[in-house]
């Protein structure tokens, strides 16, 4: 491979990667027309068409998007190997990338971060927070951050949190007009305050558990949100039942703002855990932030 091969398919990558000439030009700190001109010269060489352009937007044709499924994991893997030179230096630094869900970013990852960061100011981190589950190595992400129910197998999980539990609950002048459910199947009497899932765009079943038995409970109520946030704000408002986390409502508890029903159906679920693909060449800022969130409670 000569040398302006590999300058001219990382250049591909970006653009490919950024759907615009525009912004991959800006990334990589050259001009439009030269990394038009690096592109053609590419295409040239391999005679085929890499990119389809339009007014809106640059795809990859389907020969480009062969190149790219070999393309971006050796890229990836030549970064991983440029960024680990890193550690020959006495203070960890460089970008960390995380996908995260707001709940683990406010409650996990922020009061780490705090702590963290002004000790070692050469470290950089971008928080990405997004409800649904995303493709870390498509997306260049170095890890994610979910539930431990929800990782795949085949990558490393560290745990960075307690146990969750859920909660369903309701005002007290909802409870003045409302008999309290002994067993989830009373739910069914009851408005409940419903949320969208981002991932695949359903409703979320509320989860039960005891002495060994898992049920699923569909609910009814005036109300559909795909925030937690503007549930909560409407259970406060007695407009009817939540299942939210503990965590989102422990304050609400303790002040009476909100009373919770059916605990005993409630068990504990893996909590949260960060994870990575097994084959990551870990930087010492990625090392660092890891042991930094490691639970161990």
């Amino acid at each position: 491979m000569q040398r302006e091969d590999l300058v001219d398919l990382a250049a591909f990558a970006t653009v490919a990667e950024e759907q615009s000439f525009t912004k991959a030009a800006a990334r990589l700190g050259t001009s439009q027309s030269a990394l038009s001109h690096t592109i053609r010269r590419l295409e040239a060489r391999l005679g085929v068409r890499l990119l389809t352009r339009t007014t809106r937007r640059v795809a990859p044709t389907q020969a480009g998007e062969r190149l790219l499924r070999v393309l971006g994991p050796a890229l990836d893997t030549i970064a991983a190997e440029l960024v680990s030179l890193g550690q020959l230096r006495d203070r960890p630094a460089g970008m960390v990338r995380i996908t995260t869900s707001e709940h683990a970013a406010h409650d996990v990852l922020w009061p780490v971060l705090e702590r963290l960061l002004p000790e070692y100011p050469d470290i950089q981190v971008e928080l990405s927070v997004s409800g649904s589950l995303t493709d870390i190595v498509a997306e260049r992400f170095d890890a994610g951050v979910r539930l431990g129910e929800s990782i795949d197998k085949d990558m490393v999980a560290v745990r960075i949190g307690p146990d969750l539990r859920m909660a369903v609950v309701g005002s007290p002048a909802y409870w003045a007009e409302h008999p309290r459910p002994v067993t989830p199947q009373d739910l069914n009497g009851h408005r409940c305050i419903n949320l969208r899932l981002p991932t695949a765009g359903g409703l979320y079943a509320w989860e039960f558990g005891k002495d060994g038995r898992e049920l699923r409970v569909r609910v009814d109520g005036q109300l559909v949100f795909n925030s937690v946030s503007l549930v909560l704000r409407a259970a406060l408002a007695g407009l009817g039942l939540a299942c939210v986390m503990e965590d989102h409502v422990r304050t609400h508890l303790v002040e009476g703002s909100l009373v919770r029903v059916l605990e005993d159906w409630c068990p504990p679920f893996a909590g949260y855990h960060l994870y990575y693909p097994s084959r990551r060449q870990p930087s010492a800022a990625f090392a660092l932030l890891v042991e930094s969130l490691r639970y161990r409670g």
